[in-house]
């Protein structure tokens, strides 16, 4: 069966294109993006399969 680990991430408006090709280069996939604490925030939800 395979098993995953995940992430939360923030994300800023300005650099969400920047972040998620960060977290990507890694072997995360995004699974769903929602507001954050403030308008200038998103929440970013990410997994991977674990090693």
């Amino acid at each position: 069966m395979q098993k995953w680990e995940y992430a939360t991430v923030p994300l800023l408006v300005h650099a969400t294109k920047q972040i998620l090709d960060n977290w990507g280069e890694d072997g995360w996939e995004l699974v769903a993006v929602v507001p954050g604490p403030n308008p200038d925030q998103l929440v970013a939800y990410l997994k991977r399969p674990k090693a």
